[in-house]
């Protein structure tokens, strides 16, 4: 897969997720708006949630702990260049150390993935 195929297949999910990560809880806007996009993909919830740990929080959880990230808001450019990036290379021992650590990279923000992922279940009709 290419740069362009990740950001034609992923990137408007990426994008839609990254608020996620900063400073502030999503606003029930930011929450419709995540659970519209995710509607758009036909992806199950196991998917997402490998979607989230691997492709997503490696890169996300960098700025969390960056002390010069930006926290209001992403550069949307600069960030899908850095997530093209990472999913370029999300092969072989990489995706497992990612695996083994998806824990570390996502606990900070677990409790809204959580919330979103209760939202997406809703839409779905699912609970």
């Amino acid at each position: 897969m290419n740069a362009q195929q990740l950001v034609d297949e992923r990137g408007d999910l990426w994008l839609a997720l990254a608020p996620l990560w900063l400073d502030h809880e999503p606003s029930e806007r930011d929450y419709a708006r995540m659970v519209d996009v995710i509607q758009r993909y036909d992806m199950s919830l196991v998917e997402l949630e490998w979607m989230f740990r691997l492709e997503l929080a490696p890169v996300m959880s960098r700025h969390q702990l960056s002390i010069a990230s930006e926290w209001r808001k992403f550069d949307d450019y600069k960030l899908m260049q850095q997530l093209v990036r990472h999913n370029l290379r999300l092969k072989g021992w990489r995706r497992k150390s990612w695996a083994l650590f998806s824990g570390l990279t996502t606990m900070m923000v677990r409790h809204r993935w959580v919330e979103l992922m209760n939202r997406v279940k809703v839409a779905r009709g699912e609970t």
